[in-house]
């Protein structure tokens, strides 16, 4: 009996330690392979001189950015607004100074008028980032307090840009999605019409036709 208690506790201590060393190949495999993951998505290592290029490329303006300064100047803007698909427009008029900012890297716009019988001030930036190839919108006024941020890209066979964003609804305090669609008419003229979501279904809730002076 005492051979057997013995023969059974060395079993045992055999079969513990080999279960630590199985545990410890499988943690050794998974390491492995967590290493290889990284390495494999690792970014690769750039010199000196070729992070400087890729940062003077980043920050020097190019075609999109001449494409945004074509529009500097003074702009009047007829405003229609839809408060629902096929309600009853309403109209606005206002005034945008559009210029170029930091080097001719960003614009900038200035909108002043009247909506709804009350004096309107809007502000609105423009980007076209180097390394995303994709424009970013943005646009503040004084009928709220938050911002509208949108992004997209520009179609050069339509000579429009659609940029898509989320917004908070006042009402329900809910992000919905917007969207909007910037054309280039002709050299004076531009059209900025923005889709709404309203029940799930996206309707068309503003169109601006621009007129340059």
């Amino acid at each position: 009996m005492k051979k057997l208690t013995t023969a059974l506790a060395l079993f045992a201590m055999c079969f513990v330690s080999c279960k630590k060393e199985i545990k410890t190949e499988t943690i050794t495999e998974k390491d492995s392979d967590t290493v290889k993951t990284e390495q494999a998505e690792a970014e690769p290592v750039l010199d000196s001189a070729a992070q400087m290029k890729a940062w003077q490329a980043y920050a020097t303006p190019g075609n999109p950015h001449k494409l945004m300064a074509d529009e500097v100047g003074t702009w009047n803007c007829d405003m229609t607004f839809w408060s629902e698909a096929n309600g009853k427009p309403e109209k606005a008029a206002s005034v945008a100074v559009i210029r170029m900012i930091l080097g001719g890297r960003y614009q900038e716009a200035d909108y002043k008028g009247t909506m709804m019988g009350q004096p309107f001030e809007g502000k609105s930036t423009l980007a076209y980032n180097n390394a995303s190839q994709e424009y970013t919108t943005t646009f503040i006024d004084n009928m709220g307090t938050g911002m509208m941020v949108a992004m997209g890209k520009y179609d050069e066979k339509t000579k429009s840009m659609e940029l898509k964003g989320e917004m908070v609804n006042p009402l329900n305090g809910k992000k919905t999605p917007y969207r909007e669609v910037y054309t280039i008419v002709d050299p004076t003229t531009r059209k900025m019409e923005m889709f709404d979501t309203k029940n799930g279904t996206e309707y068309k809730s503003m169109e601006i036709i621009m007129k340059k002076k």
